[in-house]
């Protein structure tokens, strides 16, 4: 019963705070259209939803009791191909070279704003999904699993940016995906800049995680005390 509430706490803040901070960054949006009179950063708003798609399936897993494997597997797979989505607004500061210069800190702040809540979605959904693994798995496992997970996302940022990839293109054009997966695998020294990208960017992941887990840690300490 302790689980559950402190599950149903926990649930209940991580959502108001996002909701909190997403409807600022919202707002914030919408001022940067009034002042530049202009509709360019809309697409942050659909790279945001899809970011929160993880969380959704998340949410769902965490709710129940246990998955036969071949369910956790299907849900796992899904899981894992929408979560780039969630880091993948990192890279929309790309977009900053076609800034309009008089509102450029202006850019600056929205980006980072929405990619701030990018990646807590992709945290907290991350956080959900180690809570469903150790129903299954060891913590070792889990570890070494969710370490594999943040490798996997800065690869699929890199797809998704660099190569324009969609998460659905695996089930829309997976021939193509697949042929350019295994060109880049194959052809390492060819692909070097693909291979820096997903190192670096996935120790970014990786510190980010646990930086974020010691937090929640802490906090939850500092309630029992």
């Amino acid at each position: 019963m302790n689980y559950i509430n402190n599950l149903i706490s926990y649930r209940y803040k991580s959502l108001s705070l996002l909701s909190l901070s997403i409807g600022a960054t919202l707002i914030l949006l919408m001022i940067r259209m009034k002042l530049a009179h202009s509709y360019n950063y809309l697409f942050l708003v659909w790279n945001l939803f899809l970011a929160a798609v993880p969380y959704a399936i998340t949410i769902y897993l965490v709710g129940i009791p246990k998955l036969n494997r071949i369910t956790l597997l299907f849900t796992f797979g899904t899981w894992l191909v929408f979560l780039p989505n969630a880091p993948y607004i990192l890279t929309d500061m790309w977009h900053l070279r076609y800034n309009e210069p008089h509102i450029f800190w202006l850019d600056i702040l929205l980006i980072s704003a929405f990619a701030f809540n990018g990646m807590m979605l992709f945290y907290f959904s991350v956080s959900d999904m180690k809570t469903v693994l150790l129903k299954y798995f060891n913590k070792t496992k889990t570890h070494f699993i969710l370490t594999f997970v943040f490798f996997i996302s800065a690869f699929g940022v890199y797809l998704g940016r660099f190569l324009r990839y969609n998460s659905w293109e695996i089930l829309t054009n997976p021939k193509v995906l697949f042929i350019d997966i295994i060109n880049i695998i194959v052809q390492p020294l060819g692909n070097k800049d693909v291979w820096l990208f997903t190192l670096l960017f996935g120790a970014f992941f990786t510190l980010g995680h646990w930086v974020f887990t010691n937090i929640n840690m802490a906090s939850k300490n500092e309630k029992q005390e």
